[in-house]
This record gives structure tokens, C-alpha cells and sequence, in this order.
């Protein structure tokens, strides 16, 4: 095969919970990973979507994720929360923080969960959402393998370090922001690297001297996202995750990549009750009136519109869940390597 083809989300997502589930994870919880991969697909945000499988894979055969563990609640008081991941699925330590978070905001109008010695969660919109369903606004950071050289570094000391606020709002007042603090996750370079596309788009990466390229091949560092601004954000997501939950930090964390130790991820989750200060219709319009401003503006050159966070990834969702989610040729392979491997039929 040399070119993308389109699935459906649904059969997607099957062949994605059966390879987990051949790789011993539970049923629930190899539904709960697969559903937060091919919910990036469906948002266009193939880095986090199921070519990651493959990397999950190693580390479940390295003993470095326990398919089977649950986490536990290290303690409780007030509105915050401290969960041990006990290395679970990222996602499903995530799926109970986010609960967690959200059961502590009712109460308390805040509330905030931090998790240590988890797994790599997805991307974080997923579960800024499943927080924002419960009426709240949601805000939602990890941090990550220490790929990332700090401004002014040429070794890598902090990672892509993910962050994401998502409104509990819909329609022309949605605005959902999901973003790495570097310009783009690792898992684009890596994709483009599979796809064997020899060049890159400038600002993405450096070589190994931190010089900046745009030649795949030779991309080791990822760069932060607008210098020391981008650097600064992705050391605010390490403190308030893995320094405030006790976790590892900085050269301490492992990755998806690497497959010699733990990831030890730490996440933080918290919920914030829109109902303690306006009621959420209020909230909505408000948001709508916002956004229709934001909106107004004319467009620069070379542009059509303006556009708002989420509203891209938005709009690739409603194409994808009509018209299948396009599968790139490097990753199809690896599934179909990762199928042979478990005794799982695929067909495309």
C-alpha cells in the first residue's frame, strides 16, 4: 500500500481494542485506550491516534505498563486529590482522575486531582472534554520524557509537556485548547520519519548541536514553542504535575520511545463549577458573544476566516466520523506487524 485510506471510526476502534486486549490488556480498559486514540484520529490529530499502539505495545512487553492495575487514591482533602497511577494505562488512571476532579468541583466548586507514576494518556482534549461534560471548565497538563533542550539548552531536559482548557460549551461558543508546549508533539516528527518524507517544516526541530533543520533525518530535539515563553509553559506543567504530585521529574521520566525504564508520567486534572459563578447558560452566551467578536476580525493575507481553538480540529471531526479516518501507509503497516504478532485479522 502507498497511499491513505479511509476507515471507519467504528471498525477503527475495534481493531484497536483487539490488539490491546491480545496484548493482555482487560476488555474495559483496552475499549477506554482505543477509544481515546481514534478519538485523536477523528480530530485530526494523528500523532495521539492509533500509530501509537505500536509503542504501547513494547512497554506492555516490557512488563513497563501493568495492564491489569487500577491505581489508588493516595489522599484526599478538601478539593484536591492525590492518585498513584501504580503504572496503569495513562488513560485509565486519567478516566478516574478526571471523575475524581470533577466529584470534588460539585462539592467544592474546585477541585483538582494530580497522578503520579502513570503512563502516556492520550492526547489531553480528550479528557479536558470528558471533565467539561459535567458543566465545568476543565484544565488538563502532563509532562513527558525529558526531549525538549530548555531556551538557550542543547539537551533535552524538559518535555512536550501537554496542556489543555476546554469550556463546558458547544456550538458557536465552543473553544477548546489543546496544544503541546513545543511546536509540535514528537510523534508528528516520528510519523513523517515512517512515511519517509525527507523534510520537515521549519520551527519544528533541531539537530543534535541544537541548531534548527528541517531535514527529518537529522531532527533529535524538539524546539520549545515560541522560545523562552514555550519553555517557561512547559516547566509550569512539570511543576504543577510531576513536582506537586511527587513524581519523577525532568531526567527521572522515561517515554514512549523509551523502552529501558518506566514512563512515570505525572497528570493534572482539574475542574472548575462554571454554576458557582453564573449560571452555565449565561456562561454559553457569553461565550458565543466572545467568539462572534473574535471572529469578526478580518482576515489577514492569505487567509479566509478566523478561526478559533478547536474549531479546526472541530470540523476535521465531522469530515472523519462521515467519511472514515485516513490511515497513512506507515501506520497501517505497523498494525499489520503488531497484528501478526498477537494472532489478530485485519482487514482494511
Amino acid at each position: 500500500m502507498t497511499e491513505a485510506f479511509r476507515i471507519p471510526h467504528e471498525r477503527l476502534r475495534e481493531i484497536a481494542t483487539r490488539l490491546l486486549e491480545a496484548l493482555g490488556a482487560p476488555p474495559e480498559k483496552a475499549a477506554l485506550v482505543a477509544d481515546s486514540l481514534v478519538a485523536a484520529n477523528l480530530r485530526g490529530v494523528d500523532s495521539h491516534g492509533v500509530h501509537l499502539l505500536s509503542y504501547y505495545a513494547e512497554h506492555l512487553r516490557r512488563g513497563l505498563i501493568d495492564p491489569g492495575a487500577d491505581g489508588r487514591v493516595v489522599s484526599e482533602s478538601g478539593a484536591c486529590l492525590l492518585f498513584d497511577g501504580e503504572h496503569a494505562f495513562g488513560q485509565w488512571v486519567s478516566a478516574q482522575c478526571c471523575d475524581h476532579a470533577a466529584r470534588l468541583a460539585r462539592e467544592h466548586g474546585l477541585g483538582m486531582a494530580v497522578a503520579r507514576d502513570s503512563n502516556h494518556f492520550g492526547a489531553a482534549a480528550y479528557w479536558g472534554q470528558r471533565i467539561s461534560r459535567h458543566g465545568m471548565i476543565a484544565m488538563v497538563m502532563s509532562n513527558a520524557s525529558p526531549s525538549v533542550p530548555p531556551w538557550q539548552g542543547r539537551e533535552g531536559r524538559i518535555g512536550t509537556n501537554p496542556m489543555c482548557v476546554c469550556l463546558p460549551t458547544t456550538g458557536r461558543g465552543a473553544w477548546l485548547l489543546d496544544m503541546a508546549t513545543t511546536t509540535v508533539a514528537k510523534n508528528r516528527i516520528l510519523r513523517a520519519e515512517a512515511n519517509n518524507e525527507p523534510s520537515i517544516p521549519p520551527g519544528w526541530a533541531m539537530d543534535e548541536e541544537g541548531v534548527p533543520t528541517t531535514v527529518t533525518k537529522k531532527a533529535k530535539l524538539l524546539m520549545p514553542l515560541g522560545g523562552y515563553k514555550g519553555s517557561g509553559l512547559g516547566l509550569l506543567c512539570e511543576i504543577l504535575s510531576g513536582v506537586l504530585g511527587g513524581g519523577a521529574i525532568g531526567l527521572a521520566l522515561g517515554g514512549t520511545y523509551l523502552f529501558d525504564r518506566p514512563m512515570r508520567t505525572s497528570h493534572m486534572f482539574l475542574a472548575i463549577d462554571v454554576g458557582r459563578f453564573l449560571p452555565l447558560e449565561e456562561f454559553q452566551r457569553r461565550m458565543e458573544k466572545l467568539v462572534a467578536e473574535v471572529k469578526s476580525s478580518a482576515p489577514a493575507r492569505g487567509y479566509d476566516e478566523v478561526l478559533v481553538a478547536g474549531e479546526p480540529e472541530q470540523r476535521i471531526e465531522e469530515e472523519r466520523l462521515r467519511k472514515g479516518v485516513p490511515v497513512d501507509p506507515g501506520t497501517w503497516e505497523a498494525l499489520e506487524r503488531l497484528a501478526g504478532e498477537t494472532g489478530v485479522e485485519l482487514e482494511p
